[in-house]
């Protein structure tokens, strides 16, 4: 039996806005770890999304961590206002920063905790350089920008690669993987190295969200055992 835990970030990203505080708090009621929120600036990826203010606005109405994944072409610029919002951990793309160790440093600065995001096309290796300066890895198993896609399994060797790195190297970072997260595919996850579970459409667009996150858990920790 592993004593790796899993946790699960709901990624408010199908969550319904007019009742917002509603949701979240049927999520945290039900078990969830943190809550995602992915920002999309209509450049880094086609969509436009949330800024700093909805981080407040979250903050506001749970005490749970806040992990923010930043689609955008400026991290360096905009993520430190995004840890005085609120955010726990700020996630940014290597490809989006000319010099990533400089935003990272800005983050921890910030007292934020850096993370650093990989595409489902790109290798693992372009992050493997800032390992030892993060607390967060997220891979991507969609291609970033929108919801409801489908999981892409071929990105597990890029999880069991990061993780092999990590217990080769005795770092502490957290694995998160994003995209296409349900009953079914959490536990290939769960099995490949994942800490952390974001799910998006599979938990806020249940009937029974609460139920549906529980079930998500169950079905990644039942990959531990």
């Amino acid at each position: 039996m592993s004593d790796r835990r899993i946790r699960i970030s709901p990624s408010i990203l199908a969550a319904d806005f007019t009742r917002l505080g509603d949701e979240i708090a049927r999520v945290a009621e039900a078990g969830a770890d943190m809550i995602h929120i992915d920002v999309m600036d209509g450049h880094f990826v086609p969509n436009l999304t949330m800024g700093p203010f909805i981080v407040q606005a979250v903050r506001r109405v749970t005490d749970l961590p806040i992990d923010v994944h930043l689609m955008i072409t400026d991290p360096e610029k905009y993520a430190p206002a995004f840890v005085s919002a609120g955010a726990t951990y700020v996630a940014f793309h290597r490809e989006a920063a000319a010099e990533p160790r400089r935003v990272i440093e800005h983050i921890r600065r910030a007292r934020g905790k850096p993370g650093l995001a990989l595409n489902p096309q790109n290798p693992a290796e372009s992050i493997e350089p800032y390992l030892e300066m993060l607390d967060l890895v997220v891979v991507m198993t969609v291609n970033p920008g929108f919801a409801g896609q489908g999981f892409m399994a071929g990105v597990m060797s890029k999880v069991k690669q990061i993780a092999e790195w990590k217990r080769r190297q005795s770092l502490e970072f957290l694995i998160q993987v994003d995209g296409g997260i349900n009953r079914s595919t959490a536990p290939v996850a769960a099995a490949s190295g994942a800490d952390i579970l974001v799910a998006a459409s599979a938990i806020f667009r249940a009937d029974a969200p609460g139920q549906e996150l529980k079930a998500i858990r169950q079905a990644a920790e039942s990959a531990l055992a």
